[in-house]
């Protein structure tokens, strides 16, 4: 059926539709793929070291025979890998780093079993050079603010529900952005993974309309925003949750209090130096005791303070704060008022 270079555009929007394989080793796959992509490795990661020596030390030929030594006795299992992911589909998406004699060979099998077969122009590389690309755009962003328990996620998750434009940064990121963000959580992506998932949903909403983000650290867990994205998001609205202090602690205590002791503890041990000697002190007493609602009142006070901090610490807050004053943590009814408050403003 042939064989069909294309470049990064044309080949994520067939992704849409045909499964993408991705014939690197499963290192390089596992450190950061194109989403959704399956790996289908024409080497392991060592034969992938032996045929790369071979063309740094001996010559470009000698590394080829080796690779097609490696590749030979795979190529029965790979068509069959091939046909299990595509299913009565008879096209695929075929990349590897550069867009070279990996992918090269991959598509030639591939293509002589009588698949239509579409190869990624520059490879992976030419796919990171578009994320990274992405960064720079002139998104638009409203920012969703609030001291920690105000149930800021949540809210997100309805505006999205309500056909707003919304990106979930620490869905994302697989963390919620504290000391204490990580447990119940699936491991998070690697910093390279993070940012190609960040950039596909990026593209897949653009700039012609503002995009609603939850307020958050630079740093979230181990991953970092791209510092473009961290500046424009530093200079969007804020929409600040406004919810009195013990509304917000019984919300913390509901979401956070079943989770396992030891895991907390050595959380509060990672925040010691800022939350200081004495509070740490009391916070782990009360939690060894099972005291939640007098540990976390101790927690939150300390976030509240540091949430303050990084608040104002924008040159033009003034300017960007718009408040939104609510009772309770409630969902449905505060996701009402900041798009009540938002019509105002607009």
């Amino acid at each position: 059926m042939g064989i069909t270079k294309i470049d990064i555009d044309r080949f994520l929007e067939l992704s849409a539709t045909y499964p993408v394989l991705d014939v690197r080793s499963p290192g390089e796959y596992h450190h950061a793929h194109i989403p959704g992509a399956h790996n289908l490795p024409l080497f392991t990661d060592e034969e992938r070291k032996v045929v790369g020596t071979a063309y740094k030390q001996k010559s470009r030929e000698t590394a080829i025979k080796i690779g097609l030594d490696f590749f030979g006795p795979k190529m029965r299992k790979m068509v069959e890998a091939a046909e299990a992911v595509a299913g009565s589909e008879k096209h695929l998406l075929v990349h590897c780093w550069r867009g070279g004699m990996r992918s090269g060979a991959v598509a030639w099998l591939l293509d002589l079993y009588g698949f239509k077969v579409y190869t990624l122009i520059g490879g992976y590389k030419r796919y990171r050079n578009w994320i990274i690309e992405t960064f720079q755009f002139p998104f638009s962003f409203t920012v969703l603010g609030g001291y920690t328990g105000s149930g800021k996620t949540h809210i997100l998750e309805e505006l999205a529900a309500r056909g707003e434009r919304v990106i979930n940064l620490e869905k994302i990121a697989s963390h919620k952005g504290s000391a204490f963000g990580n447990i119940g959580m699936p491991a998070q992506p690697g910093q390279e993974m993070f940012e190609n998932l960040l950039g596909t949903a990026l593209r897949r909403l653009g700039t012609s309309a503002p995009i609603w983000l939850e307020d958050e650290s630079q740093r979230i867990g181990h991953i970092n925003l791209p510092q473009t994205l961290w500046n424009l998001m530093r200079q969007s609205p804020i929409f600040f949750l406004d919810i009195p202090f013990a509304e917000r602690l019984q919300h913390v205590i509901a979401e956070y209090g079943c989770l396992d002791r030891e895991r907390m503890a050595d959380a509060i041990g990672r925040i010691q130096k800022r939350l200081g000697p004495l509070e740490t002190k009391l916070a782990l007493q009360h939690l060894s005791q099972n005291n939640i609602e007098s540990c976390f009142r101790i927690l939150l006070t300390y976030y509240d303070k540091w949430y303050i901090k990084g608040l104002y610490n924008r040159g033009n807050v003034a300017s960007l704060l718009r408040k939104v004053d609510c009772d309770r943590v409630n969902t449905i009814i505060n996701a009402e008022h900041v798009l009540a408050k938002e019509t105002i403003v607009k």
